[in-house]
């Protein structure tokens, strides 16, 4: 499995932004949509404006095996970066993972449709997933629960290599060999299911924040928010990025500087976790 995941992070990992790179932005939606498309799943664009400009989010959809009309259970991460950085942790190991899930689970008959969601403009104040949250409001859409992939392929086993974000009321972990899993008060149940699944995998710590996590800004730094703005249940699984790898949002964030046995094990993590929440 590492292979595939290096395969995806070799054509994704570079600069994916919309002022400076925008055709590189568009060339990845495309190369998403034809991963989504191969593995059998059907996909379109959900398309929003900003700055005078049509952006798109990626929405690969993956129906359930009896027909049902339940809920879907979404998985998202997304495919712009900062300026002047080639993302592989952010994003490009979150979208490897979204894609090797999607592939694995592509013909798994489950109870609960699947939505596989690439957001853009994430990096620009969450604009993609604000718009496409907005939409499911607007149309009375609703979902059994959004699972963000946000940073998932940096890892260490140093003790100190891991920091502890400011106001955080949990015993963080020294050492950067694990996932956070954070949700808000609206999503407890919904947060504790996915660490229940994923615990089995990889070692997981578990956060709860109180409202939106408005006094705890550095656990809205992602899709999830969006969700959690709109009422809708919503976790974000991370790295914890900048509290552990020293190449966020730099030109550093290369593919060599990533664990890809613990990038492999996060992808492991996360399918058992969908098949286990869209099995009922």
């Amino acid at each position: 499995m590492a292979g595939n995941l290096l395969t995806h992070l070799t054509t994704l990992a570079r600069e994916r932004h919309p002022y400076t790179s925008p055709e590189a932005l568009r060339e990845t939606a495309d190369y998403l949509t034809q991963q989504f498309t191969d593995a059998g799943l059907s996909v379109t664009r959900h398309s929003f404006n900003a700055w005078g400009q049509t952006y798109d989010n990626v929405v690969a959809a993956m129906p359930a095996s009896t027909g049902t009309s339940k809920a879907p259970l979404i998985l998202a991460a997304h495919y712009d970066t900062v300026e002047g950085s080639p993302g592989a942790d952010d994003n490009a190991s979150g979208l490897v993972v979204l894609l090797d899930v999607a592939r694995r689970l592509a013909k798994t008959p489950l109870a609960r449709p699947v939505q596989f969601i690439a957001f853009c403009l994430e990096e620009e104040n969450l604009l993609g997933s604000r718009a496409y949250t907005a939409h499911l409001t607007a149309t009375g859409q609703s979902i059994h629960g959004a699972i963000v992939l946000e940073c998932v392929g940096y890892a260490s086993d140093t003790d100190g290599s891991q920091k502890t974000p400011p106001g955080i009321p949990i015993a963080v972990p020294s050492t950067g060999n694990f996932l956070a899993i954070v949700g808000n008060q609206g999503a407890a149940s919904f947060t504790g299911a996915v660490a229940q699944a994923m615990s089995h995998s990889v070692p997981i710590m578990p956060l709860i924040v109180p409202g939106n996590g408005e006094l705890l800004p550095d656990t809205r730094r992602s899709d999830h928010t969006a969700f959690w703005e709109q009422g809708f249940p919503a976790v974000m699984i991370t790295d914890t990025a900048n509290f552990r790898n020293p190449h966020y949002h730099r030109p550093t964030d290369t593919i060599d500087t990533l664990n890809l046995n613990f990038l492999s094990s996060v992808a492991q993590a996360v399918t058992a976790t969908v098949v286990a929440l869209a099995a009922t």
